[in-house]
């Protein structure tokens, strides 16, 4: 009889919202692949059509409130409930705001391995309230969840620290693609690029101060959005409306013309800086995109020399990108680099693998790899 295995935590399979998201499109039909039953909870409206949907991937859509607040605890709430009365052999869950309800899979004798993800109660774009309620859930992660997972060794040893339980590690993982040519619209223009999403621990605010500067030397290309709209967004857009050589290009699911973006681009940023591996970065890497990092433990761990680090303030971060930009030997390093580190340490495949390896584990089985 073939293992099943439930995933909780992400807006659903196929999506393209994030990390969480990145994760499920590979490692569910990488279940599948692997004799697995698997199911993948979401939401409806957040469902996204693409050839590469496989059908052996059961979507399974509940009710929950669509708000920034309160989307993680409804949904989660509602597919852990029909989780429980499904009653699969382990649930994978993402994101430590589900282990609130934790207690109701343990108590229907359902193994649970828990991605911790980041440390979502240090990022700005939350208030109190909603900091107090994910450090709680983390509490409760740490207390009822069977396995956990951590996706940087420097997430593992603060969970160590504050929880008082370690985790193991898995990052995310990338895809090297074909050499694909820049958009039509960015052929022959060097150009800078930063894909975030429009919260205020991306260093986004930081880097529109100083897209004047580098604008006059270089195209500068946005990618991303707060999702909910905000000041950031009206920001980002008030720049492009007055700065012709600004390109914003909002949310894109399409991975070819993000990677196309990675692979052509003078210079990449990343200002993340709350959080372990971040899925964006190591796939950055993998496109071969020379990279101006915020100075960070998480963003240093997953790096190491293969990027130039800088300080989140607007001169520090026109200076090194400018610096770069001028500098075709450090680019040629940079970007040679990073694509052999995520090649070396960044992979699906080994992803994948560790994934079922632990689910396997905890639901008493041998892994199929």
């Amino acid at each position: 009889m073939k293992p099943s295995v439930v995933i909780i935590g992400s807006r659903g399979y196929p999506s393209y919202y994030g990390g969480f998201e990145t994760l499920v499109r590979h490692l569910a039909p990488y279940l599948a692949d692997w004799g697995w039953d698997v199911a993948v909870y979401g939401r409806r409206r957040d469902l996204e059509e693409f050839a590469e949907t496989d059908r052996r991937v059961e979507q399974i859509h509940t009710r929950g409130i669509e708000s920034r607040s309160l989307s993680t605890l409804t949904f989660g709430a509602t597919a852990t409930a029909n989780a429980a009365r499904r009653a699969p052999d382990v649930a994978l869950v993402l994101n430590v705001a589900n282990g609130f309800w934790l207690p109701l899979l343990r108590s229907r004798s359902i193994p649970t391995v828990v991605n911790v993800d980041g440390i979502e109660w240090e990022r700005d774009k939350w208030g109190a309230l909603a900091k107090t309620t994910f450090r709680a859930g983390a509490r409760m992660t740490a207390t009822f969840a069977d396995h956990l997972i951590c996706d940087a060794h420097e997430i593992d040893a603060y969970w160590q620290n504050v929880m008082g339980r370690g985790g193991t590690y898995i990052p995310y993982g990338a895809t090297a693609p074909e050499r694909l040519p820049p958009p039509p619209e960015l052929e022959g223009r060097p150009y800078v690029l930063m894909v975030a999403r429009f919260v205020p621990e991306n260093t986004v605010g930081e880097f529109i101060a100083a897209v004047d500067e580098l604008s006059a030397e270089c195209d500068v290309v946005i990618v991303g959005s707060s999702g909910y709209g905000g000041p950031i967004e009206d920001s980002v857009r008030a720049l492009r409306d007055r700065n012709p050589r600004v390109q914003w290009f909002g949310h894109i699911s399409d991975d070819r013309r993000l990677f196309a973006l990675w692979q052509n681009a003078a210079v990449y940023f990343h200002g993340h800086s709350v959080g372990g591996t971040n899925p964006a970065l190591v796939q950055a890497m993998a496109c071969g995109a020379p990279i101006v990092a915020r100075d960070t433990v998480f963003n240093r761990e997953v790096l190491a020399d293969a990027a130039v680090f800088c300080q989140p303030t607007p001169t520090a971060i026109a200076a090194e990108l400018s610096a770069v930009i001028h500098d075709h030997q450090t680019r040629e390093f940079l970007g040679a680099r990073a694509a052999e580190r995520a090649r070396t340490s960044f992979t699906w495949d080994s992803v994948c693998s560790a994934y079922e390896a632990i689910l396997a584990k905890a639901a008493g089985r041998d892994a199929a790899r």
